[in-house]
């Protein structure tokens, strides 16, 4: 029988966050999503049927007010998914001003580092052998022009789970990255509907010719986590169709 474990995931008041929040609550674990818009959270865990927490990832304070919260009320985290991130800020290397890259950097790569690290010493405090699963992108190894600031922070977060896989897994705790290509989220579809000229220009460059469902990278996600994904630590698992490939 499978163990009950304590999941949180950031940024899980909607899009891929909320798919793979449904996830583990559907494996039978004890999730908690996080995410900074107060009304987000409530609605989403209410629909779910799991627990909500505001936090914002970005600033430490936050973060070690709730985790101490959540450890006093569910006992230690046992899977860690950092899925909150920044997607919307963009703009050429000419053109990007550099307030809007440290902004992209602060939360996608300086949040990641801060829950993985305040996570990991508290699962390191109470022996507990993890799993952290960042949610990372093909673009940190594919680029494309004027999302470079957005690439970069993904290729720093790549950097970042091998980082924390090596020095982690002395603990027995495993980390790793889910790199997806472009996904079917609400954001996505407003953007590129489907049948645009964007949204085929972006599925030619797909051998699988679609995007990924919000599903797809859940079912990712679920597996590194889990104990068929037991001898895996440091990867970056490519969801992306086979973008990759071209």
């Amino acid at each position: 029988m499978k163990r009950t474990r304590t999941v949180l995931v950031t940024g899980g008041a909607g899009g891929i966050g909320q798919a793979v929040a449904a996830a583990f609550a559907a494996a039978g674990d004890t999730v908690v999503i996080a995410d900074r818009d107060a009304e987000r959270v409530t609605q989403t865990a209410q629909v779910l049927g799991v627990h909500g927490r505001v936090l914002d990832i970005t600033d430490e304070p936050s973060i070690n007010r709730e985790l101490d919260a959540l450890q006093a009320q569910f006992g230690p985290i046992e899977v860690l998914v950092n899925n909150a991130g920044l997607l919307t800020v963009h703009g050429k290397l000419l053109e990007l001003p550099g307030s809007d890259l440290d902004t992209i950097l602060r939360t996608n790569v300086v949040g990641t580092f801060l829950m993985t690290q305040h996570v990991a010493r508290r699962m390191v405090a109470a022996d507990v052998a993890g799993t952290i699963v960042n949610i990372s992108s093909i673009g940190g190894r594919q680029p494309t022009p004027g999302m470079g600031g957005y690439e970069s922070s993904k290729a720093a977060v790549d950097a970042l789970t091998r980082w924390a896989a090596i020095e982690l897994a002395e603990h027995g705790i495993r980390v790793n990255a889910v790199a997806p290509g472009p996904v079917r989220t609400e954001m996505m579809a407003a953007g590129m509907p489907e049948g645009s000229p964007q949204r085929r220009a972006w599925e030619d460059r797909i051998p699988l010719h679609k995007f990924a469902a919000v599903d797809d990278v859940a079912a990712a996600a679920v597996f590194l986590a889990g104990s068929g994904a037991a001898h895996i630590t440091g990867t970056s698992l490519p969801v992306d169709g086979g973008q990759l490939l071209t």
